[in-house]
Order: C-alpha cells, then sequence, then structure tokens
C-alpha cells in the first residue's frame, strides 16, 4: 500500500476523472438509446448504468495494480450503437446474447489468439492508428471554438500558460478554468442530477438463433475490433507491454458476471486510456499507473450513485468536454505521430492508417481504426513483395 500512496499525485487523479468524464459524456446518450431499444424499463436502464460503472471500475482498478501499468477498460461504444439499431430483440433474448459475446471474448483470451494478431502489427502502424483515433478529438476541441469561443480560448490560454509555469498540473488548471468560465455564464445544468442509489436488476438470459446472429457475433466483431485493437495499439504506442491475453480473459469474464444485469460488453479503452498513459497524467511513465486506478476508482462511483453521477458529468457543457479531451491529448498525439514517421520504411504504411483511421470510415459495421490498420497491413506486404 505505502508504495501505491507514494507513486499518488494529483495530476494522475486529475486525469483518471477526465477519463472518466469524457468516456462517460461522450457515449452515454447511446447506452441509455440502446438500453429503450431493448425495451428496458427506468430500472433496468439504471441497472445497466450499475453493471457498466462497476465493471469498468473494478476490472480498470484491478488490472492496473495488478501490472503496474495504465489498463483503462470501457464499454464497447460501438456495440451499444449496434445493439441501439437493433429491433424485435426481446431483452431476455439480448442477454442471452451478451452472454454468447463474453464467451468468445474469453476465449480470444484464454487460447491467446488475439494478442498473436496484436504482435504482427508493426509499431509504426500501431501508433499511426493511436494517433488517427485521437485526432479527431484534437480537431473537435478546434471546432468548439465556434460555439463557446471564450470558454474554449480561456482554456487553451490556461493550457499553454501551464504547460510553461507548471507542466504537471496543466490539465487540472485547465479543468477548474473551464468549470469556472462555464459556471460564470451559467452553462453548468445540476438540473440533470437525481439524488438516487442505483439497483441491480437481474433478467433471466434466453438464447434464439436471431438474437445469436443479429446481435452476439456483430457484438463480438465490432467490440474487438474497433474496440480491443486500438485499445492494444494505444498501450504500445505509449511504451507499455500490458499482458493482453490477460487483460481481454478479464473484460470477458466481467462481461459474463455482469450481462445479466446490463454489462453487455467490456474492452479495453483506446481514447479514454491514452489520457492516462500520458505525460499530463504523470511525468514518470511508471506511475502513470495511477491515473487508470483514479478512474476505476469514479467508476465505481457512477456505478453506485447511477443517475446522480451521470448527472452530475451530463451537466458539463458539450465544449467543455471537447476542450478538456482535446488539450488533454495534445501530447499523446504528437508522440504517436512522431513514432509512426521515425523510419523511412514504414512512413508510407503509417500515413495511409493514420488518414483512415482519421476519417471516420466505417464499412460493415467496423469502425475506422480496424480499416485504418487493414490499408496499412496492405501496404506494408506490398513493400515487402516490392523489396523481395
Amino acid at each position: 500500500m505505502t508504495s501505491w500512496l507514494r507513486d499518488l499525485s494529483v495530476s494522475a487523479v486529475v486525469a483518471g476523472f477526465v477519463a472518466v468524464l469524457v468516456g462517460f459524456t461522450s457515449s452515454v446518450a447511446i447506452v441509455f438509446q440502446a438500453a429503450q431499444a431493448l425495451g428496458a424499463t427506468p430500472a433496468q436502464t439504471s441497472s445497466w448504468m450499475w453493471a457498466l460503472g462497476l465493471g469498468m471500475g473494478f476490472t480498470s482498478l484491478g488490472l492496473s495494480l495488478w501490472s503496474r501499468q495504465p489498463v483503462l477498460t470501457a464499454w464497447s461504444t460501438p456495440g451499444a450503437a449496434l445493439i441501439a439499431a437493433t429491433s424485435g430483440i426481446p431483452m431476455a433474448e439480448a442477454i442471452g446474447a451478451f452472454l454468447v459475446c463474453a464467451a468468445l471474448i474469453i476465449l480470444f483470451g484464454i487460447t491467446g489468439w488475439f494478442e498473436r494478431l496484436m504482435d504482427r502489427i508493426p509499431l509504426a502502424v500501431a501508433s499511426a492508428l493511436l494517433a488517427g483515433v485521437l485526432a479527431r478529438f484534437g480537431l473537435d476541441a478546434v471546432l468548439t471554438v465556434k460555439t463557446a469561443p471564450l470558454l474554449v480560448l480561456s482554456m487553451a490560454a490556461a493550457y499553454l500558460l501551464g504547460k510553461r509555469l507548471w507542466p504537471r498540473y496543466a490539465v487540472p488548471g485547465v479543468l477548474l478554468v473551464g468549470v469556472a468560465v462555464a459556471a460564470g455564464q451559467g452553462r453548468l445544468h445540476w438540473g440533470a442530477v437525481e439524488w438516487a442509489w442505483a439497483q441491480p436488476v437481474w433478467t433471466t438470459p434466453a438464447f434464439s438463433v436471431a438474437a445469436l446472429i443479429g446481435v452476439a457475433l456483430p457484438l463480438f466483431l465490432v467490440t474487438m475490433a474497433s474496440q480491443n485493437l486500438p485499445g492494444v495499439a494505444a498501450q504500445r504506442a505509449s511504451g507499455y507491454r500490458a499482458p493482453v491475453s490477460r487483460s481481454i480473459t478479464v473484460t470477458g469474464l466481467a462481461s459474463l458476471l455482469l450481462a445479466p444485469f446490463g454489462g453487455y460488453a467490456f474492452n479495453l479503452a483506446a481514447i479514454t486510456a491514452a489520457i492516462c498513459m500520458g505525460p499530463e497524467a504523470h511525468a514518470d511513465p511508471r506511475r502513470r499507473y495511477l491515473a487508470a486506478c483514479a478512474a476505476g476508482v469514479f467508476y465505481i462511483a457512477v456505478g453506485l450513485a447511477g443517475g446522480a453521477v451521470v448527472g452530475l458529468l451530463v451537466a458539463f457543457p458539450r465544449e467543455l468536454v471537447a476542450a478538456i479531451a482535446g488539450l488533454a491529448l495534445l501530447g499523446t498525439i504528437a508522440g504517436g505521430l512522431s513514432a509512426a514517421l521515425k523510419e523511412e520504411k514504414h512512413r508510407d504504411a503509417a500515413i495511409l492508417t493514420f488518414l483512415v483511421t482519421l476519417s471516420g470510415l466505417n464499412l460493415l459495421g467496423i469502425g475506422s481504426a480496424f480499416w485504418g490498420v487493414v490499408a496499412g497491413s496492405v501496404a506494408l506486404l506490398v513493400q515487402h513483395l516490392r523489396s523481395r
């Protein structure tokens, strides 16, 4: 205990909070839509938040403390979008599909199949993938100047001044300035907060071929390709070699245990994890694991408090969340691009990976992160054949 208490820092705690803030506010609405698409009652929707918060919290906290590396997990955002787009699937059959998806994730974890696939991806491609995934947040932060110029420019000024005077606490300073300006403008919407503890609601699973084909298999594919793949790439591009197979297995087990309560699919995080793995979390890479631990604690609080904490997070204006995310990720984006373009022999593959990933291309229900890796791998293959 004395070891991690010694490693604890304000910057790590703030990085964990920012990661949770960005993760929830950017996609919690999609999760609500997914629950409603299955006909969830208000109690069941609250149970979903309980299951997802506790699942992300305990897996992030456990994996980070065990590996002493920042391992952050998340719910499957594209998976939630897929569920929200389904129709005619009862809640019980959807829960059965979640269990099948969890079993497949565990299978790919314990066999090491997914890790062996990731070992074949060069660092340049992984770094370009990370930069492409995160660059969109930098662009979104710039575009918010249109709708909230005073708020965003004040936060940008605080970031530049903070990087000059107190680099370790630049992001906490940006967050404080953003909250102060938003409060002064009357843009903190506290009316969304409803103080109540979340209660787990069990749903007995049922199994059907329609749910297996329409929910379980697509949910597994998008979770692995659009979430776990960039999640591992983010770790490796940041210089961490967390145990991939065990991490994937743990997320699968968490999905299996919490699926009946609404924990539909857990995976390794990429965007929010990058906030915890960047220099803003701590100057010493060996101490950044506590940023992911802090995020885990905040996730657990969100799960237990349910709608109250979600309401607190949603109270922040959209522009504040976009700006804090973009500014917190600047160092990681720059590092990813630098590593991607470092070696001349990999530059073509890296820039293709970056552009395809940044484009937001979505084919066959699979996001641009997967297609970015495909484009980069094809470029490397062609280059290899040409050199032979």
